[in-house]
C-alpha cells in the first residue's frame, strides 16, 4: 500500500514510461505521415471519436470501481483477522488453566503463537502468483523484487511452531488450513483434559471457525480472477480509443488551424502543438485502465495492496504482548513509501 500522499513522479514513470515512449513515438509518426507526406486521407473525424472516448470512460469507470471493491473487501477481511486474532488471545488468556502454573504458561503460548503461524502462512500463501496474475513491467517488477515480499517458498510458520510440525506442515497444500485444524484438536484435548469447560471450548471453537470463514473470504477473492471478459476488453476498446486519438486531433488541427493560416513554418508549429496534447490524452487513458488492473489482487504484494506484511507485525506485536513478552519485534515501516 502507497503510503505517501502524492505519488512520486519516479514511481509513476517505473509504470509509464514504456507507454509514454510509445506514444510519443506514435504521434510522431502520424504528424510526419500527414504533414510531410501528404497522407491526408488518414485523418478522421472527431465526433464520433468522441462517442468513442465517452463509451470507454464509462466503461474504465465501471471496472475501477469493481476492483477497488476487491481491494476494500480485502482490506475489511484483513481487519476482522485483526480483530479476531485479539479475541483469540483474550479468550486463551481467559480459559486455559491446567492447574501448573508453568504448564499453563506454555500452553497459552503454543495456542498464541500457533496463531501467529497462522496469519504469516496466510499471508504467504496469498502472495503467491496465479496465472493471470499481472505483469508490471521490469522496472516495477525489480523495485518489488528488492523489497522481497512476494513470492516467499517459506510459509513463514517455523518462527512460531515446533519443528516437528512445521515439517508437517511443509507437506500440506493448504497450511494455513492445517494449522487452525491443529489449533482446534488442542482445544479438544484441552476439553478432555477439564482444563477449560464446555462454555470455553465452544467459545474457542467459534473463533477458529470465524477464522477459517476470513481465510476462505481471502481465497475467494484470491482464486477467482477480475471476470475477464471486463478486464481483457476494456484493455481492447482503451487502445483502440487512444491509437485513434491522434487521427482525430489532425482533423481538429485541418479546420482550425490550416484554415487560419497558410504560412508552412506556422502550421508546422501548430501541428506540433498536437503532439504534447495527443500523448496526454493517451496517457489519462491507459492510466486509468492500468489503475483498474493493479487493484484487481489485493494481496499480490505490489503498491496498491493490502499491507498484510504489515499487519501480521501488527497482530505479532498485540498478541505477544499480552503474553508479557519483552522481546517485541518492531513495526513494519515502508519502503520507497511502500507498506507491504
Amino acid at each position: 500500500m502507497y503510503i505517501k500522499r502524492n505519488i512520486s513522479w519516479k514511481l509513476i514513470l517505473r509504470y509509464a514510461w514504456k507507454n509514454m515512449l510509445l506514444f510519443v513515438l506514435y504521434s510522431l509518426a502520424i504528424f510526419y505521415m500527414y504533414h510531410y507526406l501528404g497522407w491526408y486521407f488518414i485523418d478522421i473525424p472527431f465526433e464520433p471519436l468522441t462517442i468513442i472516448g465517452i463509451a470507454v470512460a464509462f466503461y474504465l469507470g465501471f471496472k475501477n470501481s469493481q476492483s477497488y471493491d476487491r481491494f476494500w473487501e480485502g482490506r475489511k477481511i484483513w481487519g476482522g483477522i485483526v480483530n479476531y486474532s485479539r479475541t483469540w488471545a483474550i479468550n486463551v488468556l481467559s480459559f486455559v488453566d491446567t492447574g501448573n502454573e508453568e504448564q499453563t504458561r506454555e500452553t497459552k503460548r503454543q495456542l498464541v503463537h500457533r496463531h501467529l503461524a497462522w496469519v504469516n502462512a496466510l499471508r504467504v500463501q496469498l502472495r503467491q502468483k496465479r496465472p493471470w496474475t499481472r505483469e508490471h513491467g521490469t522496472l516495477v517488477e525489480s523495485l518489488l523484487d528488492i523489497h522481497g515480499e512476494r513470492n516467499k517458498v517459506s510459509n513463514e510458520a517455523f518462527n512460531f511452531v515446533s519443528l516437528g510440525e512445521y515439517e508437517e506442515l511443509k507437506q500440506r497444500v493448504n497450511p494455513a488450513t492445517h494449522i487452525i485444524k491443529n489449533q482446534a484438536l488442542v482445544v479438544a484435548e484441552l476439553r478432555k483434559k477439564e482444563f477449560i469447560d464446555g462454555f470455553q471450548e465452544h467459545q474457542l471453537m467459534t473463533v477458529l471457525a470465524e477464522l477459517y470463514n476470513l481465510q476462505g473470504m481471502c481465497e475467494r477473492i484470491k482464486n477467482t480472477p477480475f471476470p475477464r471478459q471486463y478486464a481483457y476488453f476494456t484493455k481492447v476498446f482503451t487502445w483502440l480509443f487512444v491509437l485513434l486519438v491522434p487521427l482525430g486531433l489532425l482533423n481538429i488541427f485541418e479546420n482550425h488551424v490550416i484554415g487560419e493560416s497558410n504560412a508552412s513554418d506556422q502550421t508546422e508549429f501548430l501541428f506540433l502543438q498536437m503532439i504534447p496534447f495527443t500523448v496526454l490524452i493517451m496517457w489519462i487513458f491507459t492510466t486509468m485502465e492500468m489503475i483498474g488492473d493493479i487493484s484487481e489482487d489485493p494481496f499480490e504484494g505490489s503498491t496498491n495492496d493490502v499491507p498484510m506484511t504489515s499487519l501480521c507485525r501488527t497482530i505479532e506485536i498485540d498478541l505477544r504482548d499480552m503474553l508479557d513478552e519483552k522481546d517485541l519485534p518492531e513495526s513494519i515501516q515502508p519502503k520507497d513509501n511502500i507498506l507491504y
